[in-house]
């Protein structure tokens, strides 16, 4: 089976996996673009520029739509809640993530099995997210790795985050990041060897 999306070296973990990191209809800036801003933006000024990202991150994370619109939209609510205290921080967007990503850990069987119901019976409408055909089952197996794995290696591509930014969502250590993403590298290579490689420049940032 050949993805010339990705390029996956088992032997060099330090070489990243290339996944098409974006849909390529235009997305917003993500929030981590501009630190000055956060002190007087409004939530509605937020909600508008990072909504579309964090619906993104949350659907390569579950593989379901309304998983992921559901898990957004319950962040989004936590943080308005909030909004007074997150706005005064450098990087609200990592709070919101740190929120969403911690939930969907252990409500992504719940909300999977649900979704199969609700995207019957919602009819048809035009999706928030797509995700290029290329990177479907390279998605499918990052969603097949550990739960600490896959996140890392969803903010990594999908976020275009630093380590250090990741390490920030995560609420743990840089080099931490390097490992689960060294190891996420890793078993991709070795599921998805059958893919054709193709070099790639350490991107750790």
């Amino acid at each position: 089976m050949q993805s010339p999306g990705i390029a996956l070296d088992p032997e060099a973990p330090c070489q990243p996996v290339r996944i098409r990191r974006r849909p390529e209809t235009p997305q917003p800036a993500p929030s981590f673009v501009d630190v000055s801003l956060a002190a007087t933006e409004t939530f509605e000024e937020y909600y508008q520029r990072d909504y579309r990202s964090l619906v993104g991150l949350a659907y390569v994370l579950t593989g379901s739509e309304w998983a992921a619109e559901d898990l957004a939209h319950d962040a989004m609510i936590t943080a308005h809640r909030k909004w007074s205290t997150i706005r005064s921080y450098d990087n609200p967007g990592a709070w919101v993530r740190r929120v969403m990503v911690n939930r969907s850990t252990s409500r992504f069987r719940k909300l999977k099995t649900e979704s199969k119901t609700l995207v019957r019976l919602r009819g048809q409408r035009e999706p928030l997210v797509r995700t290029p055909d290329v990177n479907a089952d390279v998605w499918a197996a990052v969603r097949s790795l550990p739960t600490r794995q896959a996140q890392v290696i969803a903010l990594y591509y999908w976020d275009d985050l630093s380590l250090a930014q990741i390490a920030e969502v995560l609420d743990c250590g840089t080099e931490t990041v390097k490992t689960h993403l060294s190891r996420a590298r890793a078993k991709l290579g070795s599921e998805l060897a059958a893919h054709d490689p193709r070099g790639a420049d350490d991107d750790d940032r």
